[in-house]
């Protein structure tokens, strides 16, 4: 099938990349050793999942970038994720979803005063890392302004010159005394290779960082995965899907609370399970007892729950919660 003929009328969603090439549900099963090491194959997977919980049906054939959805008038388009901001920026595509840190760095190579074609519908929760300035732990900085004036080596330059023209208090258009070099992979080997004096690089759980020898000493940007749109870009399907994926989000990021309380405790147990808008209250048989239903947030159910015994509650119930649509 000659797909790019089939693109016209359909929303064109832009998906993270991975370089393990994942086509269907058993080559993604696969491939899960392999793809659990890279970030990227991570924040494949993470939007995968996110599409399949949104009823976003397809299959990606083989060495193919683009994937038509059967079931809506959608068409994936699989990019790297550095590209994706450029593309939904020039409304190449309508809808992608890639990291903070890369909307960041393609908003930075931006003329001074220009609006970004990149708007941030959703922060998706996952994904999460922080680009940071890095030295070798041996040596004796502890300060990034101690990097002015000597090699910084990054693949997030327009990023780290914007960092470093603050430090230095440049104008713009001034040339820094800051020499920043780029490199597209293995960052953090330049400071052993003598190629830099520090590095600017993404920092998930640090253990790359301190396997090569390095700490950090400063953070660029914070970044997690996040839902993007062309400025331009708005439709039905569009807005339907992005419903999709904020119910999805939502439902990741809740449990629904259940429990029975004396009706005199309520105003208390309401203000410990307040709910998205308001507790759910149902009378009981047992005369002067409710039960209460509540959507409470997943990292503090534990918490709630020894609240909830406190103040009197009993038959306590914590159900997840496969979708959702909530404001």
């Amino acid at each position: 099938m000659d797909l790019v003929n089939h693109l016209e009328g359909r929303l064109l969603f832009a998906v993270p990349k991975s370089k393990s090439h994942q086509v269907n549900k058993e080559e993604q099963e696969q491939h899960a050793d392999e793809t659990s090491h890279s970030t990227e194959g991570r924040l494949q997977q993470a939007t995968l999942d996110l599409l399949s919980g949104s009823d976003v049906q397809f299959r990606r054939e083989t060495r193919l970038d683009i994937a038509l959805v059967k079931n809506l008038p959608i068409a994936l388009i699989f990019l790297p994720a550095a590209d994706i901001p450029t593309f939904v920026g020039e409304g190449r595509v309508d809808l992608g979803i890639t990291g903070r840190d890369q909307v960041a760095e393609h908003d930075a190579t931006l003329p001074a005063g220009e609006v970004s074609g990149v708007e941030e519908i959703l922060d998706l929760g996952f994904g999460g890392c922080k680009l940071q300035v890095q030295v070798p732990e041996k040596g004796d900085m502890t300060e990034a302004k101690q990097l002015v004036g000597r090699n910084v080596v990054t693949s997030f330059t327009a990023l780290t010159e914007q960092f470093f023209r603050q430090l230095e208090g440049a104008e713009a258009g001034e040339k820094l005394k800051t020499n920043i070099k780029y490199v597209g992979g293995s960052v953090e080997a330049a400071c052993a290779l003598g190629v830099a004096d520090g590095i600017v690089d993404l920092v998930e759980s640090g253990e790359t960082m301190k396997a090569a020898g390095l700490k950090a000493i400063d953070t660029v940007v914070s970044s997690t995965a996040v839902l993007v749109k062309a400025r331009e870009s708005n439709s039905d399907i569009l807005n339907l899907l992005t419903s999709r994926i904020r119910g999805v989000i939502t439902a990741q990021k809740f449990v629904l609370c259940q429990y029975n309380i004396p009706r005199t405790q309520l105003p208390t147990a309401s203000k410990v399970t307040p709910g998205k808008r308001a507790p759910t209250i149902t009378a009981l048989e047992e005369e002067n007892w409710v039960a209460v239903s509540s959507m409470v947030e997943k990292k503090r159910i534990a918490t709630v729950m020894d609240e909830l015994i406190k103040v009197g509650a009993t038959d306590i119930l914590v159900l997840n919660i496969a979708n959702s649509r909530t404001d």
